[in-house]
């Protein structure tokens, strides 16, 4: 109600003052009495709709408007914007340099009131923001339209995620966020500061934040946050499988040996199950281990399944006698056929 006045007052007095009805004064003249106006009066204009959301909070490039009811003649405020400069400080008229960054527009007002009472009683002070260049969010990674986007007003992760077209089909099951210490540590159990001690860094599970399952992770976003999000991890299936290929893990943190053989759409009639192998990176080196694994058992469900690790390679060899048999059949259809296709 106090600012709806303020912008009615504003447009009433700047309209007599033009008309001569009230003679331009100096800021001492207006120190002890305020403008008075009907209230039955009909107003002729509305506040500035462009107002900023109450939340949103300033930053170095963002630009404001300063309108103050004592001042509504002066030049040093009239159709005047003011930029929050790289430091965080935006220099206005009477008052000087004033802290902006971080601050809400009504936090602006609150200082610029008690800058402006040396030289006016009660003042009356409204800002609104006309240009958003404070909160760039970068979102990278395996997302549809990677870039750096403007966030206006509080913004969870996963609405900054959006801005960003969401998840490509390649997503893996890790977002991690890259914060500027100035803006606090991020709020996660993870969280841990950058050898340069500049950035709080945190990560957070794709699965988890997609489908509520941890909505404490779905954090507000702040100003010059970096997202990335990862890319699915791979698993491969070589040898006598219907589909050989890389399989990616996407918001599954593993897949099973049995999961991935589905995916391959099972062996093939000569695969030898029974001699199959897991191919692993050794931690720390280039070398790889192999882990043997029948697969005859396991199919049978005599063991347990086995989770497979990003890069593990399942080789699933073919048996030579089978191969063998398997051609030795396929010839003799291809004569029976043949001797048919003659008789005939």
């Amino acid at each position: 109600m106090r600012r709806l006045l303020l912008a009615l007052l504003v447009v009433l007095g700047s309209a007599l003052a033009a008309s001569g009805q009230v003679p331009v004064s100096t800021i001492d003249a207006r120190v002890d009495s305020k403008a008075e106006v009907n209230p039955t009066s009909p107003p002729t204009a509305q506040p500035d709709p462009g107002s900023a959301p109450s939340d949103y909070r300033l930053g170095p490039g963002d630009q404001i408007t300063v309108i103050v009811l004592e001042l509504q003649d002066d030049s040093s405020f009239v159709d005047q914007k003011f930029r929050v400069d790289i430091s965080g400080d935006v220099s206005l008229p009477y008052v000087g340099r004033v802290r902006a960054t971080g601050l809400t527009l009504y936090e602006v007002e609150k200082e610029l009131r008690d800058g402006l009472l040396k030289f006016i009683k009660d003042p009356d002070v409204v800002v609104n923001i006309v240009d958003y260049h404070s909160q760039p969010v970068s979102v990278l990674g395996e997302v549809n339209t990677a870039g750096e986007y403007q966030v206006e007003g509080q913004k969870k992760l996963l609405e900054a995620l959006s801005l960003a077209g969401g998840f490509t089909e390649q997503v893996g099951n890790t977002i991690t966020i890259t914060r500027d210490l100035q803006w606090g540590r991020i709020p996660l159990p993870n969280a841990h500061d950058d050898p340069t001690g500049r950035f709080s860094i945190a990560s957070v599970s794709v699965k988890n934040v997609l489908h509520s399952a941890s909505p404490e992770q779905n954090i507000q976003v702040m100003p010059n946050d970096v997202v990335s999000v990862s890319k699915a991890e791979i698993v491969y299936v070589v040898g006598a499988v219907n589909m050989p290929g890389g399989f990616p893990m996407g918001q599954d943190v593993t897949l099973s040996t049995l999961q991935v053989l589905s995916l391959a759409q099972g062996p093939e009639t000569v695969a030898s199950l029974q001699k199959a192998k897991i191919i692993r990176l050794v931690p720390g080196s280039q070398a790889r281990t192999e882990i043997p694994i029948d697969l005859k058992q396991l199919l049978a469900g005599r063991v347990p399944d086995v989770q497979l690790q990003p890069g593990d390679i399942l080789f699933v060899p073919d048996s030579s006698l089978k191969r063998a048999g398997q051609r030795t059949v396929q010839a003799i259809v291809n004569a029976a056929t043949g001797a048919l296709i003659v008789a005939r």
